[in-house]
């Protein structure tokens, strides 16, 4: 390796929340070998959103770096279901609704990683083999006593919601991947320490050299609170069209764009660093900056021109609208989320009543962030700053967070 081990570690633990153990690590880059890095994803769901690419983002710092990075898609893993923060048992996909899955997650990655350095692995290839005999041989490595110690185990043994015998043996399998794929490094969410320190356990009982273990932060969706998730609504698509990723880029707050930037964007540290000195001293503008990340976001998942094309629409779709530089604002922290839109109508002086509101959205007369609004209940739901237009001359700013 041509690159300083220093320097290494440096890229490596941007961002990161934790580094178990660095002093390992650095003996590991020492030797000058290309490390086996590994980061597992079970496909539960058919698309990656921008809080999945926190970790395929690293993996391409490793690759960067010279280091062996291996996808592994968890075909076997993702029919048992991490109970990972579950207050109870998840619902068992298909064998069918993995594989559906995978194959979205093979296209999909490949938006970031280089193709030609990265191994595609799914764990069935060793876990089908294991048979019963090694999977009770895996069982007898660990105790249930041990196992109750994770947090989310405990809190739902101790309030009596059933755990079933399966979820014991999630953390167990992951922690032999790394048995299997002889990991020099893991990384991982911050959720999934408990499965990531699993691995170094294991590793030891077969006589290997315990990975190292990175975690990084769970990306905050657009409401900037929870994690980004499908299920919760706040989430950017990976697959999503260039326009829509752009305008949902510009509607988080300005302290959220620069986490999206530290975790997200290729943009080295120094470059990061300056971004921050700039808007913090006023020559460089929020709107700005937020503006450049969408570009880079949208470039990056649907190529060149796309991300600058996508600015352009954004632009023209308010330039269309006229919309002033001075308009009646309303402010709203996140405890007033879910936000209905007929109330922050009726509250900016747009609208006399609810019901006003109402009748004004179902005639088709209001528009939120240059879009026409069709549903009469529409509530807001992530931090951020809408524009909202009531025929052609009433504007109103809605500001969350």
């Amino acid at each position: 390796m041509s690159i300083p081990a220093a320097e290494q570690i440096a890229v490596i633990k941007r961002g990161c929340v934790e580094l178990l153990i660095q002093k390992e690590l650095e003996d590991k880059l020492a030797t000058g070998r290309p490390l086996i890095i590994k980061a597992g994803f079970d496909p539960t769901a058919p698309d990656l959103h921008l809080g999945h690419t926190v970790l395929i983002q690293k993996l391409r710092q490793f690759q960067q770096l010279g280091h062996d990075v291996h996808f592994l898609i968890g075909d076997f893993t993702g029919m048992i279901g991490d109970p990972t923060g579950k207050s109870e048992t998840r619902k068992v996909l298909t064998r069918e609704d993995v594989l559906r899955n995978a194959e979205t997650y093979k296209e999909q990655v490949f938006k970031i990683l280089d193709p030609e350095k990265t191994k595609v692995v799914f764990n069935s290839s060793w876990l089908n083999e294991l048979g019963c005999g090694g999977m009770i041989g895996l069982a007898s490595k660990y105790t249930v006593a041990r196992m109750l110690e994770r947090d989310d185990f405990h809190k739902r043994y101790t309030t009596q919601q059933p755990i079933a015998i399966h979820e014991f043996l999630y953390p167990l399998i992951q922690g032999y991947d790394s048995v299997a794929m002889k990991a020099d490094l893991e990384l991982g969410g911050t959720d999934q320490k408990f499965n990531l320190l699993m691995g170094r356990e294991l590793q030891r009982e077969w006589g290997q050299t315990p990975q190292c273990v990175l975690t990084m932060p769970l990306l905050e969706g657009l409401d900037g609170v929870n994690k980004m998730s499908k299920s919760l609504g706040n989430y950017i698509g990976i697959s999503e069209a260039p326009d829509e990723i752009f305008g949902k880029v510009m509607s988080i707050s300005d302290e959220l764009m620069l986490r999206y930037y530290e975790l997200l964007s290729d943009k080295s540290i120094a470059e990061i660093e300056q971004l921050k000195v700039n808007l913090a001293d006023g020559s460089l503008h929020p709107m700005a900056a937020k503006k450049a990340l969408g570009r880079e976001i949208v470039t990056r998942f649907h190529g060149a021109g796309t991300g600058d094309a996508a600015e352009e629409n954004f632009v023209k779709r308010f330039k269309e609208n006229e919309i002033p530089d001075e308009m009646p604002q309303v402010s709203y922290g996140m405890a007033d989320c879910p936000l209905l839109l007929a109330k922050a109508l009726t509250e900016a002086g747009l609208t006399k009543s609810n019901g006003e509101a109402r009748r004004s959205i179902d005639q088709g007369g209001v528009k939120l962030n240059g879009e026409k609004v069709s549903n009469t209940n529409l509530e807001l739901t992530a931090s951020g700053e809408y524009i909202v237009q009531i025929g052609k001359r009433r504007f109103a700013r809605i500001v969350i967070g």
